[in-house]
């Protein structure tokens, strides 16, 4: 996909800038969520417990963002949206008791204050009184998932789970939304970029991870 800056804005519909934000930012340009060495078994581990502790609780970003949106497309598409969530959270959650204890990290004691602090980010936003900021934060999610999802199934299937296929919805479906949503196109671009970026700390967390693990 081309790159697109979230400041160009001319011509080029919400929907695309949101997919094209997400591209830019998240998950699936980050150098560890690509490297072999994410698919080894501990690495695979490390990556399932992380994902669980900053997605794996409830409320979730996209339940705390359906307490602020009034627009009538994205209440819809939370209502659904809401539902997929709880199902992941419940696949992280049994992931993460298959694979077993976190993997011991020299020097990660910080880790947990890291998570904690991006789950606090991410309710910011979600909770965000910015009109669009929260629904932004929320597609952002659901699009960045797909890119998690394939790191999800790849541990699912080392640790013998059979995932069901997640609802959360595909890129049409989501960059329908943020056209039909009757919002701030900036601050809902804000919204999506802030959390991608924020998923592209989780990366740097489990990349600085693995290589003390590898290093020690």
């Amino acid at each position: 996909m081309a790159s697109l800056s979230v400041e160009s804005v001319g011509g080029v519909r919400t929907g695309a800038l949101l997919a094209a934000c997400v591209a830019d930012h998240g998950s699936a340009t980050h150098p560890y969520y690509s490297s072999p060495a994410l698919r080894n078994g501990a690495n695979l581990a490390d990556a399932v417990h992380f994902l669980c502790a900053l997605h794996g609780r409830h409320p979730g970003i996209v339940d705390l963002a359906a307490t602020r949106i009034v627009d009538p497309a994205g209440r819809a598409w939370l209502a659904s949206a809401a539902e997929a969530a709880a199902a992941e959270r419940a696949l992280l959650t049994r992931l993460a008791v298959a694979a077993g204890p976190i993997p011991s990290t020299p020097g990660g004691g910080g880790s947990e204050a890291a998570i904690q602090a991006q789950r606090a980010a991410l309710a910011t936003l979600a909770l965000s009184d910015r009109k669009g900021c929260a629904l932004g934060a929320a597609l952002a999610f659901a699009a960045d998932w797909i890119a998690l999802r394939s790191v999800i199934e790849a541990a699912a299937k080392r640790l013998g789970v059979e995932p069901a296929p997640s609802s959360l919805g595909g890129e049409a479906r989501l960059r329908a939304v943020a056209d039909e949503a009757v919002t701030v196109e900036r601050a809902l671009l804000f919204g999506a970029q802030q959390l991608a970026l924020q998923h592209r700390a989780l990366w740097d967390l489990l990349e600085a991870r693995q290589q003390a693990r590898r290093d020690y």
